[in-house]
C-alpha cells in the first residue's frame, strides 16, 4: 500500500522552552495523520463508532526519536499500513521535515465495540 502523508506546522503550543518539540507531541502528530488518513480512504471515525459500533484503539506503540523539530518547522507525517488481522491494523509512521527523520513509530490499532471488547474491523486497508 502507498503511504499517506499529512503536513503539520509546528507552532509555540508544540514547543518546550527552548523551542523543541515537545516529545510527546509526536503522539499528537501521529494520531491528527492516522485521522486525516482514514478520512482519505472515505472511512470518518464518528461515523463507524455510530453505524458499526467499532472504535480504534492504540495497543501498543514504539517512537524512535531521530532529530528534533523546531518551532515553525514544517513536518510530514506519514502513515502505511505494515500488517493487518481481522482484529488489528499495524502501523508504521514518521515524522519528518524535509529530508530529515525526526521520528518513527509502530502503531498496532485494534478495534473494540462499545463495551470495550475486541472486535472484528468493519473496513479493508
Amino acid at each position: 500500500m502507498t503511504a499517506f502523508f499529512h503536513p503539520i506546522r509546528v507552532y509555540w503550543e508544540d514547543t518546550d522552552g527552548g523551542g523543541i518539540v515537545y516529545y510527546a507531541n509526536y503522539l499528537k502528530f501521529a494520531e491528527r495523520a492516522r485521522t486525516e488518513w482514514l478520512r482519505a480512504l472515505g472511512h470518518n471515525q464518528t461515523a463507524l463508532r455510530e453505524s458499526a459500533g467499532v472504535v480504534f484503539v492504540v495497543r501498543d506503540c514504539r517512537i524512535r526519536y531521530k532529530a528534533p523539530a523546531r518551532l515553525d518547522d514544517m513536518l510530514e507525517v506519514s502513515v502505511e499500513v505494515a500488517a493487518t488481522t481481522k482484529h488489528k491494523i499495524q502501523l508504521k509512521q514518521t515524522v519528518a521535515r524535509g529530508s530529515d527523520t525526526c521520528a518513527e513509530l509502530t502503531v498496532e490499532l485494534v478495534a473494540v465495540d462499545a463495551a470495550g471488547k475486541l472486535t472484528e474491523i468493519p473496513i479493508s486497508f
